[in-house]
Order: C-alpha cells, then sequence, then structure tokens
C-alpha cells in the first residue's frame, strides 16, 4: 500500500478531436496527437469516453474509474459516487459555440447524471487580440428569449479581451465561449454536458452537416441576469525558491499554481491533489516530471518535496 500512497500517480492523457481544434497541444506540450483538429486533452479524467490508464507504480495499467472505485483511501475516502473532477487543456484553433452547461439539479433531474458542470480556465497560451466570450446583456428571461430567438447574437454575447495567465471561473449557467487562438488549462467537474445555443452556422466535415443545438435546454439553464466576468483576482505568496498563487477556493474545486525554482515542500492536507506540469522540469520526490505530465498526489502522501525549475498547477475539491 506504501507503494502507491507515497507515491505521486502518473497518468496517461486522453485525445479529442474537434471541429474547432489544432496542433498546439503536440506543437506547445509534445503530445502524440492524433490529427491536426486535436482540440482536447483530458488529462486527468475519469469519465468512461475518456478514461486516462495510470502510467506508473502497482496500478499502472489500470484505468482511474477503476483506481478511485477499488481504492478510495488513496483519494481520502471521499464519499462522491464518481471521481468529481476532470482536467483538459484545450486547443482553440477556431472558436468553440456558444453554450452553457447545466448545475448538478438539472443535470441529475434531466440527464440523470451526478454532476453538472462549473469550470474555471487558466490561459497558457494567447494572442494580443484574442476574445473570450462570457456572459450576457439579456435583463429578464422574456429578453433573453427574445434576443436568441431573433439571432441577435451581436447585441446578446458579451466579449473580452484576455491574455496569458489570466484565470476565470465559469459557474454553470453561464453562457460562454473559448474564442479562437486560446490555449487553456481548464478545471471542472467530472461532466461532458455542454448545451450549444449557435455554432456560427459552421459543417462538421466528418457528417456533413451543422452540429445540434440545444436551445430550449439552453434557455433552460442560463442564469438571468448575468454579470459580466472579469478576469479573477489571484492571491500569491513569494518566497524564497517558489512562488504559490490561489486562483479559486469555491464549493467544487480550489485551483493554485507553485512556479518553483529550485525546492519547496508542501503538506499535503487534501483528499488528492491533481498536478499538471506547464513548463519545466524536475522531480516530484523520486519521480521525474515535465511539461505536460499529469499526476496526482494522493491522501496518505503527506509531505511531497519538488524539486527543479517548474510551473505546476494543481487542483482539488
Amino acid at each position: 500500500m506504501d507503494g502507491i500512497t507515497q507515491n505521486i500517480i502518473k497518468l496517461k492523457p486522453v485525445f479529442q478531436e474537434r471541429i474547432w481544434g489544432g496542433t498546439k497541444l503536440r506543437d506547445s506540450f509534445g503530445y502524440n496527437i492524433p490529427s491536426e483538429t486535436t482540440g482536447e486533452c483530458w488529462a486527468i479524467s475519469a469519465l468512461k469516453n475518456g478514461d486516462c490508464e495510470i502510467d506508473n507504480g502497482e496500478h499502472k495499467g489500470k484505468s482511474l474509474s477503476w483506481l478511485y472505485k477499488n481504492r478510495r483511501d488513496i483519494f481520502g475516502d471521499i464519499t462522491n459516487e464518481e471521481f468529481p473532477l476532470l482536467v483538459k487543456l484545450i486547443d482553440a484553433a477556431e472558436n468553440l459555440s456558444i453554450q452553457v452547461h447545466p448545475d448538478d439539479k438539472y443535470a441529475n433531474d434531466i440527464e440523470g447524471q451526478q454532476f453538472g458542470k462549473a469550470e474555471a480556465w487558466y490561459i497558457v497560451e494567447c494572442g494580443e487580440d484574442t476574445l473570450l466570450e462570457i456572459g450576457h446583456k439579456a435583463s429578464s428571461r422574456e429578453e433573453l428569449r427574445e434576443m436568441i430567438d431573433k439571432g441577435d447574437w451581436d447585441e446578446f454575447l458579451n466579449y473580452i479581451n484576455i491574455k496569458n495567465g489570466d484565470f476565470f471561473h465559469i459557474p454553470s449557467g453561464t453562457v460562454h465561449a473559448i474564442c479562437k487562438n486560446t490555449l487553456i488549462y481548464e478545471i471542472q467537474q467530472s461532466c461532458d454536458l455542454t448545451y450549444r445555443l449557435y455554432d456560427y452556422n459552421r459543417v462538421d466535415n466528418k457528417t456533413g452537416k451543422e452540429r445540434e443545438l440545444h436551445t430550449e435546454k439552453s434557455i433552460d439553464v442560463i442564469t438571468v441576469p448575468q454579470i459580466t466576468n472579469k478576469a479573477s483576482s489571484p492571491v500569491r505568496e513569494k518566497v524564497e525558491g517558489y512562488e504559490k498563487t490561489i486562483y479559486t477556493e469555491n464549493e467544487y474545486f480550489r485551483t493554485f499554481k507553485y512556479d518553483i525554482d529550485g525546492e519547496v515542500e508542501i503538506t499535503n492536507e487534501f483528499p488528492f491533489i491533481l498536478c499538471t506540469v506547464l513548463e519545466g522540469k524536475g522531480t516530484v520526490g523520486e519521480e521525474e516530471v515535465k511539461k505536460g505530465d499529469n499526476f496526482i498526489i494522493p491522501a496518505n502522501y503527506k509531505k511531497v518535496i519538488i524539486l527543479g525549475k517548474l510551473s505546476v498547477m494543481m487542483s482539488t475539491v
């Protein structure tokens, strides 16, 4: 038991091709992507259509969902029936659809799923003039429906400029879209429910048809009115050898980043910590890690020493 609980658990990512995807997951992270339209790296996932394989230790070759089901002690004996979080890296070479996600209650009542989808984004790379669609301008549900029925997207949608290092919390019910030329780290509830509101009338080359829209479900779950979100204001702690940045602490997840140039000892007080190396290389305990590696710090790994020059994004419940 000590061999697994006192060491990090490395995972093999799962890649998803998307109509809006590109090649940055290969170009920036060195991943062996399946095509030139690879949109998503499911870096740490236990969903059935993207269940990551363990890549080290005594459970090498098993899936994350298997590990969660059979070794709940590794995850602090949390009581969620399913693994609660999902980490992605997303390459938007083109605009994603204008979309919205349901909350837990709607996902459970209407879709029969345990989790809705609240999420948050860290902007890894973007161009100087890159936009993000977040929020809407309807003041009432009647106005919301009227603007959507008319297709009055320019008046309805709210766009803001973004830059590298920005962080955005996207609660369920938020109208949003990642826009082209953006590479992001995403932490979210473990849910793949997306309701498309508008998709630019584009045709999927594989099917020859426009992708399905979910107008009525979108209207059901959109929060009205919706205050326009700005980038979160992070809290930074800088000491010799590292800087820790706390981005969010909400009811579903908390996310923070360590920028390390030297050594840091982390006291793990959480059921688990999901880690993605965004830059550099180093060691975590006795394991070597590098940019693009994804791993879990389990519950019983209480004192974690990270050494090197690297940036590690971390999320937990």
